[in-house]
């Protein structure tokens, strides 16, 4: 046969499978109204490998292969539909629709908001970029942010979520599983750190350097360049300042911003000492309540998935065939569960549209745990 005759019979047998598909999902609707007027669970992993191991039979090894991809594939369609029949409406995406329909149209100017640190940090700085007229209550640490908006002490929380030369903030991922919360925006910031100290202190006479544990990550080559010098780690860059600036020493230097040197009467030894230009922190602002702005192409998630070959790659593999565009996933432990992990991820995708609607139905069906995060845009 030559090509175009070839094309042909495979359209034909497109066309068949189509319909045999369209049959297929018909009949798994009504195995879930009887498993439901029986009383019997949506999954059955014994009937699953059942089918496998009888279409494999004889196969070669590597068509068999395929072929147990592809029936994963159905039993998990399968699956939906009956989980859709079973469970009814979407109680997330019901949520989902009233938070857009309902969401102001610009974000506010002006709002209470959380903040780890004190004047001159970066997440101060992040805030003021995302808001005019922020009325800011400074915290100690990451959990009381998370705390504050949760007890509704504040609208809003910005935390740092990861950084482009020294990865992500762990902390704020573990601490992401404990809270009730949602992302509203994002906002990404270049991080230029300048070593300060206080005025007549020389480069040459610093024995010690102090700041968070994100910025010494980010400005390692510089400290090792100094030679013999004691670092130490601080709760965030501009308690660090704060605390040269009040130390009474001459041999001691703080990472943190420019701002900090004026907020603390500080002099700039050296500026930009990160280990490259190209240094940027993200930062999330976070709600108690679904606020979804216009605009926003972000949807944020955070999961579990079932202890078993292949999970991850199923899940990505609904995301690639709605063409959604994945552009983070972070794994963090589960505390006292040994191999098992929380996954994170952030996908381009408008939340509203039905398709992606009915996947977030069916990941919220999921025995598993899940959390919808947020849909929101950055700057």
């Amino acid at each position: 046969m030559d090509l175009n005759e070839i094309r042909n019979e495979i359209d034909g047998i497109d066309d068949e499978l189509v319909r045999l598909f369209d049959r297929r999902m018909a009949l798994a609707g009504e195995i879930a109204a009887y498993k439901r007027d029986n009383g019997l669970p949506v999954s059955d992993r014994t009937r699953e490998r059942e089918i496998v191991s009888r279409v494999t039979q004889g196969m070669d090894e590597r068509l068999a292969a395929y072929t147990k991809v592809l029936f994963s594939t159905l039993f998990d369609l399968s699956r939906s539909v009956q989980d859709r029949a079973l469970q009814g409406p979407s109680a997330l995406a019901d949520a989902i629709r009233r938070a857009a329909e309902t969401t102001p149209r610009e974000f506010p100017s002006g709002a209470t908001v959380a903040v780890q640190g004190r004047e001159g940090s970066y997440s101060s700085i992040a805030c003021d970029r995302l808001f005019q007229r922020p009325s800011i209550m400074y915290f100690n640490t990451f959990e009381s942010v998370f705390q504050a908006v949760e007890k509704g002490f504040c609208r809003y929380g910005i935390l740092p979520i990861e950084n482009s030369l020294y990865g992500s903030v762990t902390e704020v991922y573990d601490l992401m599983s404990k809270y009730n919360f949602h992302i509203a925006r994002s906002v990404r910031i270049k991080i230029d750190h300048a070593l300060l100290a206080k005025k007549g202190t020389k480069l040459s006479d610093i024995r010690e350097i102090v700041s968070h544990e994100q910025a010494l990550g980010q400005c390692a080559d510089f400290i090792k360049s100094l030679g013999d010098v004691r670092v130490t780690v601080y709760p965030n860059t501009a308690e660090a300042a704060r605390a040269v600036a009040e130390s009474g020493r001459d041999d001691i230097a703080a990472l943190a911003s420019h701002d900090c040197a004026s907020l603390y009467g500080l002099s700039v030894l050296k500026t930009n000492v990160q280990n490259s230009d190209n240094n940027h922190t993200r930062f999330i602002c976070i709600a108690k309540d679904i606020e979804i702005y216009p605009g926003a192409n972000r949807v944020s998630l955070m999961l579990t998935l079932p202890h078993r070959p292949g999970s991850l790659y199923r899940l990505m593999a609904k995301f690639a065939a709605l063409g959604l565009n994945l552009t983070k996933l972070e794994s963090r432990p589960i505390e006292g569960m040994d191999f098992e992990f929380m996954f994170y991820f952030d996908i381009e995708a408008d939340v509203c549209s039905e398709a992606v609607l009915g996947l977030l139905g069916d990941l919220d069906n999921a025995p598993e745990t899940f959390n919808f995060l947020g849909a929101y845009s950055e700057i």
